[in-house]
């Protein structure tokens, strides 16, 4: 047995431990930490049924005047030993540990020691953006129209800390589009929070409907929401 392993081998400690991984990994938006782990659907099935059948018996085993009998505790002794067979045969804990998602968070809740190597460790996961994007834009003649995209609080254009781009979607014509999922909705990115959209010339005079959003290459799922409908005249 390792002198100080990952898992606790006393009955009240593997309680505490299967209660705060559990909640932990049924945890995220918007998926669940297990998920961005690469833990499986059964593995986290397991995983909650190891902590229902230990948490039924620990609450026998706490009543030392009445249920805390040898048979309770050597259910909780097979109960405990089957979490740690479970760990070594799934490798459980040590593809949380490799898994290019885990944070910081995770190694402590998980009482994984990583060294060194903890250095290059994200602190947090990233999670869905919900800021919106604001902009002004400006026509530029020949069909160009000019874009600038701020957070809600800056005073500079840029890109927010969670995205690596704005999406946008766009429609030329006289009449708006009712929302983005409308048919003849134009898509883009813009990895520059100031640029500057070319529809042509030829569509001076009519206007240029657009919607924006923070949008994140690497974890699109994450994407912000869809500002509000935006328009411009084209010249």
């Amino acid at each position: 047995m390792p002198s100080n392993p990952r898992m606790p081998r006393t009955f009240t400690g593997m309680y505490n431990y299967l209660f705060k991984t559990e909640a932990h990994l049924l945890a995220g938006d918007p998926d669940p930490v297990w998920k961005n782990l690469g833990i499986t659907e059964e593995e986290m099935t397991q995983w909650s049924a190891f902590k229902a059948e230990y948490s039924d018996l620990y609450f026998q085993y706490s009543d030392d005047t009445n249920t805390r009998t040898k048979a309770i505790r050597d259910k909780m002794q097979n109960a405990l030993d089957r979490v740690v067979e479970f760990d070594q045969r799934a490798r459980f804990l040590d593809r949380i540990a490799a898994s290019r998602e885990v944070t910081i968070d995770d190694l402590k809740i998980f009482n994984i020691k990583k060294g060194p190597l903890q250095k290059s460790i994200k602190t947090t996961r990233i999670m869905s953006i919900s800021e919106n994007v604001t902009v002004t834009m400006q026509p530029l003649g020949g069909g160009m129209v000019g874009v600038k995209c701020y957070s809600m609080s800056g005073q500079r254009a840029h890109i927010i800390d969670d995205a690596d781009c704005v999406q946008y979607a766009y429609m030329v014509g006289l009449t708006p589009p009712a929302a983005v999922t409308d048919e003849g909705i134009i898509f883009g990115l813009s990895s520059r929070a100031s640029f500057n959209l070319s529809l042509g010339a030829n569509q001076a005079r009519n206007n240029l409907y657009i919607f924006f959003r923070w949008f994140n290459t690497r974890h699109p799922k994450l994407a912000g929401p869809w500002g509000p409908l935006q328009n411009s005249v084209i010249i």
